[in-house]
């Protein structure tokens, strides 16, 4: 059962994901219960600013990874078309420097897609209620990043990534690094490899994009 009491109206819910089966089950379980109203269900970010400024929910459950962006990133948008909502974000996975950038963005909490249906109807409830929700798995992480006692991403950089990502920051690609550090290409991408792996990256774009943000790049 939910951890917080029911409100008085159903939550209304705007579910953001881009993957159908995922959303399917998603929906199912939520519409199970009598508490919980699915509005509306976008598969990016520009549908679901839509969407929200259309329905006007309680709550945004919103996957992390879409086709046009990161949903991290559209907490802020969201939060200009409906004042107030509260958005929760759904990953595969989390770290430190991700949850802590859904707390700086004024997100609800991060829940993993691993932690099952029943938790993430626990989550939406509670951030209905008005509490912020982490997954237990990275909790801890973000209390002590935002605290200060977990390192931020470029303190698991060795020098040579740091190198890497420097040169990567310059727009040279993986060859013209190569040629600039003296080493292998296929070492050279090891090096990105990990670079992206320890900022929790996609591409070389977007670990630039987030170092600079993390202020490891100027």
């Amino acid at each position: 059962m939910p951890s917080s009491s029911p409100p008085t109206r159903p939550v209304r819910v705007l579910l953001v994901e881009d993957h159908d089966m995922v959303a399917e089950a998603i929906c199912l379980a939520l519409e199970r219960s009598p508490a919980l109203e699915i509005v509306g269900r976008s598969a990016s970010v520009a549908s679901a600013l839509v969407e929200a400024d259309r329905h006007k929910p309680d709550v945004v459950l919103m996957d992390r990874r879409l086709p046009d962006g990161d949903g991290i990133s559209a907490i802020a948008p969201l939060e200009e078309v409906v004042p107030g909502v509260r958005v929760l974000i759904l990953a595969g996975e989390g770290s430190a420097s991700v949850a802590a950038r859904v707390a700086e963005e004024g997100g609800a909490g991060l829940i993993l897609k691993a932690n099952g249906l029943g938790e993430l109807e626990d989550a939406v409830y509670r951030v209905a209620a008005g509490e912020v929700v982490y997954s237990k798995e990275v909790l801890g992480d973000v209390l002590g990043r935002l605290t200060g006692r977990v390192p931020g991403v470029g303190a698991k950089l060795t020098p040579r990534e740091r190198e890497t990502l420097d040169l990567l920051g310059e727009g040279l690609s993986t060859a013209a690094i190569s040629g600039r550090l003296g080493v292998a290409l296929n070492t050279v991408r090891n090096h990105v490899q990990r670079v992206l792996v320890k900022l929790g990256a996609r591409s070389q774009l977007e670990a630039v994009t987030i170092a600079r943000r993390e202020g490891l790049l100027k």
